[in-house]
């Protein structure tokens, strides 16, 4: 007989004689008990935490509807240049700010793009135009969002990176006499303060959270879950509710329930509920849904804190009686030959699923444990040196691949990529030592011409001679790339004026006498632009830029070097 058989029936005669009863007896009743308490208090707190959080906005969305209802304001959006309407318009803005719950409020105006915000603290008194939207930003999409969906109020969670502040945002759009979109107004409650407030309640066993139509997390006690600015992210790239929990299973069943309560159409009172786990607890889901708001309420109660299992010893008495007495008998029997090499085995297999290969000293039996402890122990050898071997060739090939998405793979200069890296680079450092740097930015002269009478093959291959001898032109720690087509940028690390011209015209005489021994002689037209501590990247290639089309005006095959004040540099 085996020792797998004699294992099971020792096992089957010990612990089915002892426990049998005890066991069924405890599994029925404690689990229904729980499970009926559980579902009357997950709908009642469900209910009490949406009529809080309810109780905190509606009056706040009132205030916002009202406030966008404004004749005053109505016509200051569509006439934004009038002084006398803005002036009226600002009185009216102020005049709400007092009523705000946060003491604060926004007005953006759709012709202008200008945002006014002034918070509690009157900080922004007779200043409060803070900055204009810009389509073109992330962090200003949202605005241009709402608009383009013209959805009349908006609830949402989003940093405001202009004016260094996170809040609830309550967004309501303005619309004039012909129902045309002139503008959004609202007010924001302080993220903090609010989940202090409504979510964080810090009462033990339960988790309250809120999440937009499309599950997305909007307020949690964990701020990194939350999503921030949910309506300008695609749907792949949200956090959504299905985050908090591991189990895939667990994941369906709370977005299920979201669809149910979607497909009902906002019926008040109606609550869903379900067994999850979260954490590697048991928890009650209850789910309810807030038309008002366009929000998903839902609390996790753990049940096993709420309802501990010392509630029912006298159930559990019964059951650790018989099982103590059995597992006494079966404990004496196989400890030596079955539970120590079984524990061994199962610490070493944690340090191995753990990414640990120094095993413990293993017990060997002779049996069927000890060749199988054997054959792990092989194993375990055979897979770090697997490991090893597969972690340095996905390094090897991560360091490849980083390389090559920063090179040119014509000229093998830098790309774009590697371009903007660089400038970056060389911004934050001109910024930390006060020093000046350069950025050269250069073209071929007619290429255009050169590829439609020698081709396409010749054009490259002039490409790359003028990397060769750009690369010749600067010195070892500077940054020569291809911009794009037959232009070239030169980030010169820390250099003063006259060296930034110097180079720059040694670039264009040894692209212009190096390219007559080739036979196919090409002059470069170049323009630079003299960095100074605290110029952004759209200052820098804007005015390089400029000056290179200057140069090109003047006749081409020439070198113009401007500074911060758009002066000319030409060292004696």
């Amino acid at each position: 007989m085996s020792l797998k058989t004699r294992l099971l029936g020792l096992a089957a005669i010990l612990m089915i004689t002892a426990s049998l009863a005890s066991w069924l007896a405890y599994r029925a009743l404690s689990e229904d008990i729980i499970e009926r308490w559980g579902q009357q208090v997950a709908e009642i707190q469900v209910r009490y935490d949406s009529a809080r959080l309810l109780q905190s906005l509606e009056r706040e969305i009132g205030l916002a509807r009202q406030m966008a209802d404004s004749s005053t304001l109505v016509k200051w959006a569509t006439t934004p240049e009038d002084e006398a309407l803005k002036r009226e318009a600002i009185r009216e803005m102020e005049s709400f700010r007092s009523n705000f719950r946060d003491n604060s409020y926004f007005v953006a105006l759709r012709d202008s793009r200008n945002y006014y915000y002034n918070n509690a603290d009157n900080e922004f008194e007779d200043n409060q135009l803070r900055y204009q939207l810009d389509p073109d930003k992330p962090e200003d999409a949202w605005f241009f969002q709402l608009i383009e969906e013209g959805r009349n109020f908006h609830l949402n969670v989003n940093p405001d990176t202009e004016l260094g502040v996170t809040k609830l945002w309550i967004d309501v759009l303005m619309r004039d006499e012909n129902d045309r979109i002139v503008g959004m107004v609202g007010t924001g409650m302080d993220l903090d303060a609010f989940l202090q407030d409504i979510v964080d309640i810090e009462q033990e066993g339960i988790t309250t959270l809120f999440v937009d139509y499309n599950g997305a997390i909007q307020l949690y006690r964990d701020r990194n879950y939350i999503d921030f600015a949910s309506i300008i992210k695609p749907e792949g790239q949200k956090s959504t509710v299905d985050l908090l929990f591991d189990h895939a299973e667990d994941k369906q069943k709370v977005l299920g329930m979201l669809q149910i309560l979607k497909n009902r159409g906002g019926t008040t009172g109606a609550v869903e509920s379900s067994f999850v786990t979260v954490d590697g607890r048991k928890h009650l889901a209850g789910v309810a849904f807030l038309p008002a708001i366009g929000w998903f309420e839902i609390t996790l109660l753990d049940l096993n804190t709420l309802l501990p299992s010392s509630y029912l010893w006298p159930l559990v008495a019964v059951f650790l009686l018989s099982l103590i007495i059995t597992l006494i008998l079966f404990h004496l029997i196989i400890r030596s030959r079955i539970l120590k090499p079984i524990i061994s085995l199962e610490s070493a297999v944690q340090k191995v699923q753990g990414g640990s290969f120094s095993l413990p000293q293993l017990d060997k039996p002779d049996n069927e444990l000890g060749r199988l402890a054997s054959h792990f122990e092989k194993m375990t050898d055979t897979l770090k040196h697997s490991t090893r071997e597969l972690e340095q060739k996905v390094e090897q090939r991560t360091d490849e691949l980083n390389r090559l998405a920063r090179i040119d793979a014509l000229t093998g200069l830098k790309n774009r990529r590697g371009l903007d890296e660089a400038l970056a680079e060389e911004i934050q450092r001109a910024q930390r030592q006060d020093t000046g740097f350069g950025l050269i930015w250069l073209d071929i002269d007619h290429f255009k011409s050169i590829n439609d009478e020698l081709g396409h093959q010749a054009g490259d291959e002039i490409l790359c001679r003028v990397a060769l001898w750009l690369k010749a032109g600067v010195r070892p720690y500077d940054h020569p790339g291809r911009w794009g087509g037959d232009e070239f940028v030169v980030v010169l690390s820390h250099c003063d004026r006259d060296t930034l011209h110097q180079i720059a015209s040694r670039i264009r005489e040894t692209i212009e006498r190096d390219s007559i021994r080739t036979g196919t002689p090409v002059t470069v037209s170049v323009g630079g632009y003299f960095c100074q501590p605290g110029d952004d990247v759209d200052t820098i290639l804007r005015q390089a830029d400029q000056a290179l089309y200057r140069v090109k005006q003047q006749g081409r095959n020439r070198v113009l070097i401007v500074d911060g004040q758009d002066r000319e540099i030409n060292p004696a």
